[in-house]
């Protein structure tokens, strides 16, 4: 796919994603996950040109303006969508498929200093909502959901939702998963949880009452 048709790919996958997206004007001016985007493809290319230094640079520079750290050697596919990005952080040996929808705050890094892959894979179609941490190298798998806030450690199936410290699997391959902006609808397995507590503690409660009745 040429240059030229990847850029537009970028811009329109905004209006399929942000239902405040006006004009492709608008877009191209104004929206710095765009602009951090278009960065890292030419940082990226520098970087596969050996001009190490190069990449990086523009890669800082991209942080300054946008608040979106990618580490140029970051391998990202087609109609990448970061929605108001400040503080999204892309390590460099992560690799991101198609169609993947990053909210602000998150961290796709590693945990520790270890040599070689040390990042996570991406798979297509998935959704991270906001504040969530994916740390080390494995996969996510393509259509899964990250849960706002969640902190994931370990690979994760496709087509599963994933939420909590750390995270754990509520949904898999359950309903379909897309893409729409509703990211903070999710099962919450601990208030569920609570709530069958209280619904068992309110039948002893009425079992009680019904024996100190019958005891009189």
């Amino acid at each position: 796919m040429g240059i030229f048709r990847t850029l537009m790919n970028d811009v329109d996958v905004v209006f399929h994603q942000d239902p405040a997206a006006r004009s492709r004007m608008e877009v191209v001016f104004t929206y710095s996950g765009v602009h951090a985007i278009w960065a890292h493809r030419m940082a990226h290319g520098l970087w596969k040109w050996k001009l190490r230094f190069l990449a990086k640079l523009l890669s800082q520079i991209s942080r300054f303006f946008t608040g979106i750290e990618i580490h140029p050697a970051a391998v990202i596919g087609q109609r990448l969508f970061i929605d108001h990005g400040m503080g999204v952080v892309i390590g460099e040996t992560c690799e991101i498929g198609d169609n993947v929808t990053i909210y602000q705050g998150v961290t796709l890094g590693g945990t520790g200093k270890e040599k070689g892959k040390r990042h996570p894979t991406v798979g297509n179609g998935v959704m991270i909502s906001s504040g969530a941490k994916v740390l080390g190298s494995f996969t996510i798998g393509e259509y899964s959901r990250i849960g706002a806030g969640s902190v994931v450690l370990k690979e994760v199936p496709p087509n599963s939702t994933v939420v909590g410290i750390p995270g754990r699997i509520v949904v898999k391959n359950g309903c379909k998963v897309n893409n729409e902006l509703d990211h903070h609808i999710l099962p919450d397995p601990v208030a569920d949880k609570f709530k069958q507590l209280e619904e068992e503690l309110l039948e002893l409660k009425e079992e009680l009452y019904r024996q100190k009745n019958t005891s009189r």
